[in-house]
């Protein structure tokens, strides 16, 4: 018997029914819906519509059905239910198998809106903390690679042009910068999902008097939400985690970008690990940076599922919509991020670095320009003047296939009568990274203290548990 058949003669349309039943995919959230109705009893119970003994046998099924559901066979039962038409209705019919019509009685002062609304909010609010924590497991990552990188130096590059040397810990670092921004997205997208629409009935609010706080409190949100209209028609959340996740994929295929470029045989920086990689079936020669290419594709599917939930909500009026049965597909088509950060994690602790092609990179092409520039500028020379006079000796250094290391003073100081013999040391590897001594810069006692810094803030990313209000 469906959920809400008394005021229909007529049966569904077969293959209409079939198509609009969302079990086949909210089956998902069985943990949440159990979760859910043991804290709606809860609230019945305190408002004298179940007994004690009616709640804790009530309870007691809930358990059993997650329990009896909870491995793969279990939950293909509920996927391939035979007349279930969502996980709600599945539970209602689990609970009157196991308790006959007590299992009924649990949908008092409650409605299915408020169900899945709240539903949705817990499950969102796992998943944010798996993605956190696996967050977490990336930069810590990075960070040993970092510290393991010690002096070792790079080329940076902007318009994928040359610039100027860094270190190789500060480039890593650059990303953890990244993932920590990317966890405090979430985190602000979860203290403003956690409010509990439960009590909020169809559309105006629940006809009994319910305490909203009890489920509130046992299910680990802020409060009640405030308004019940908004509450089961509430979808930002999902739009919000999924643009949160946006980011998470922009990064990941950055990072993914750069690796696959610097594994080639023309940058030469990188030593793909053997254990993420594949290999050809025509050329036996060739180990292809599949991970870091799949990695790079599977940002679409992220940046799909938010403008998808973005075009469902756009046009809704108030309230609920069975539209929003649609953003539950898009939600849960992401819960491979906190799987392909657990393998990226692994594959930086693996990665391995040809120091010395890096450092040669580093070494030659002008890199040093910059602080040649600066190395004036302390001369007392104006620095759109000194820029002038460095790239007049770079494109000289070029015809003569030398470095600007290599000129000699004679040759220099046809550009400049501040050049003198000072000027050598000035423009050497380590004095051009040392030169950038700033906050936030590659000068290596900088870089040393941001790799024990950002060891600090990740740090509270595993320590520090997800509270709303946090």
């Amino acid at each position: 018997m469906k959920m809400w058949s008394g005021r229909f003669r007529e049966p569904l349309d077969a293959e209409f029914e079939a198509w609009q039943r969302s079990i086949v995919f909210d089956w998902r959230l069985l943990d949440e819906e159990v979760a859910a109705s043991k804290a709606h009893a809860s609230a019945l119970r305190a408002a004298g519509i179940l007994t004690e003994a009616e709640s804790a046998e009530l309870r007691n099924a809930l358990d059993a059905i997650a329990s009896a559901h909870g491995m793969d066979a279990g939950k293909e039962q509920v996927r391939t239910h035979p007349t279930a038409e969502d996980i709600h209705h599945f539970v209602e019919l689990s609970l009157v198998e196991r308790v006959g019509s007590l299992g009924l009685k649990l949908h008092t002062g409650r409605s299915r809106n408020e169900q899945i609304a709240t539903d949705l909010r817990l499950y969102t609010r796992k998943q944010i903390e798996l993605v956190i924590a696996s967050l977490a497991s990336w930069a810590e990552a990075l960070i040993e690679q970092a510290r393991a990188a010690g002096d070792a130096v790079m080329p940076s590059y902007t318009h994928l042009q040359r610039a100027e040397p860094v270190l190789v810990a500060h480039w890593l670092l650059a990303y953890v910068e990244m993932i920590l921004r990317d966890a405090s997205r979430l985190r602000d997208c979860f203290v403003r999902l956690n409010y509990c629409p439960l009590g909020s009935g169809a559309v105006a609010g629940a006809t009994l008097a319910l305490d909203r706080t009890i489920a509130a409190h046992e299910l680990g949100f802020t409060a009640p939400t405030p308004n019940s209209m908004d509450a089961t028609s509430d979808r930002d959340f999902i739009v919000e985690y999924l643009h949160a996740l946006t980011f998470v994929g922009l990064h990941l295929s950055r990072f993914a970008e750069e690796i696959t470029l610097f594994a080639t045989a023309e940058f030469g920086f990188v030593v793909l690990p053997e254990a993420f990689s594949t290999g050809s079936s025509a050329m036996p020669q060739k180990k292809n940076p599949d991970l870091t290419e799949l990695i790079r594709a599977k940002v679409g599917r992220i940046h799909g599922a938010a403008e998808a939930v973005t075009l469902q909500l756009k046009g809704l009026p108030l309230a609920y919509n069975k539209d929003m049965q649609e953003t539950q597909e898009p939600a849960f088509s992401v819960d491979f991020v906190p799987q392909m950060l657990a393998l990226v994690a692994r594959f930086t602790a693996a990665l391995r670095f040809n120091g010395d092609r890096m450092r040669a990179a580093a070494d030659s092409g002008y890199l040093n320009a910059m602080a040649a520039a600066t190395y004036l500028v302390h001369k007392g020379v104006p620095f759109r003047t000194a820029h002038e006079k460095i790239g007049n000796a770079v494109r000289y250094a070029i015809d003569k296939g030398a470095e600007l290391g290599e000129l000699t003073i004679e040759e220099l100081k046809q550009f400049g009568d501040e050049f003198g013999q000072d000027f050598y040391a000035a423009v050497t590897l380590d004095a051009t990274l040392d030169c950038h001594d700033v906050i936030g810069g590659t000068a290596r006692k900088r870089v040393r203290q941001a790799i024990e810094e950002a060891a600090v803030r990740v740090r509270s990313l595993t320590q520090e548990a997800v509270h709303a209000g946090a």
